[in-house]
């Protein structure tokens, strides 16, 4: 059992050129917490990611993974990216999908062991999958493949699991069923995990902590100490109002600002349909 910080950041920063998307960020990510990862487009939640999958350097100070400094490819940090269709006729399976994340790190290709079998049915009874398991993953809903992404990220048993918007696209009961999935593998499993969303609201009585990025400034608190009018107007440095009713946050501000905020959930921000490829090295946020 991991005692120390799964995942540990001093005085890191990031910058493109001249534009620091942040800088001076000091994180310890405990065994079993879950922080979101809030902020306007372009803010550097996904470049955030990035750097922790290795694909990507810090411009300043340091990172390092259960004590060791971060490298590429590392099999216990789990990705579950945001919902996306499959085009139609794509073969591949919900069980092949689970199965990679099984047998990934092998070299070479071999079938399953019965024992690597055995682990691809436990892990799809686990997040409810077992139902469409031979089902092509473009024929399933929206929800049964963010199921499947989450079997697949779970497959290594990771310490971290590295979540980009995987809500994105899901109705209300799907984004509850997701939220509910990933919260029990990281309550079971032990597992830290860094959530970027546009919206905290879906995921609100989960999060430990929250991690708010904005024009080159970050907040990281409780929910309550960080989605405060008075924090996010100095991060903005513009008027913002921190609205609640009914259970929801709403945050609202002047339509100007950088990635727009609005009154409809967390923020307004235009949703970025690139997500963070465990094996490429450039994502819609990347792009400035």
């Amino acid at each position: 059992m991991t005692t120390g910080p799964v995942l540990e950041l001093r005085d890191a920063g990031l910058s493109y050129g001249a534009r620091d998307l942040w800088s001076h960020l000091d994180l310890d990510l405990a065994p079993g917490e879950f922080v979101a990862v809030l902020g306007p487009n372009g803010a550097g939640k996904t470049s955030l990611l990035r750097t922790v999958l290795g694909q990507q350097r810090l411009t300043s100070g340091s990172m390092s993974f259960l004590g060791e400094p971060v490298r590429r490819g590392h099999r216990r940090i789990g990705y579950i990216p945001q919902q996306r269709l499959m085009e139609a006729g794509t073969p591949l399976r919900a069980r092949d999908m689970v199965a990679q994340g099984v047998t990934g790190h092998r070299w070479g290709i071999r079938p399953p062991s019965r024992a690597e079998r055995a682990r691809v049915d436990r892990i799809l009874d686990e997040v409810g999958a077992t139902a469409f398991a031979d089902a092509p993953v473009a024929e399933l809903s929206g929800g049964e493949q963010q199921r499947t992404r989450v079997g697949q990220a779970i497959a290594a048993d990771p310490a971290l699991l590295l979540c980009d918007e995987p809500l994105i696209s899901l109705d209300l009961r799907h984004q509850r069923g997701v939220t509910e999935l990933i919260d029990r593998q990281r309550r079971q499993r032990d597992a830290a995990v860094l959530f970027v969303t546009h919206d905290v609201n879906p995921i609100l009585d989960v999060v430990d902590r929250v991690l708010y990025i904005a024009g080159g400034r970050f907040r990281i608190g409780a929910p309550d100490e960080v989605l405060r009018a008075d924090v996010l107007s100095d991060l903005y440095g513009t008027p913002v109002d921190v609205v609640r009713t009914m259970g929801r946050i709403v945050i609202v501000g002047a339509s100007e600002l950088s990635g727009g905020i609005g009154a409809h959930g967390h923020s307004g921000e235009h949703h970025h349909h690139g997500e963070v490829d465990p094996h490429a090295a450039v994502s819609d946020e990347g792009r400035i």
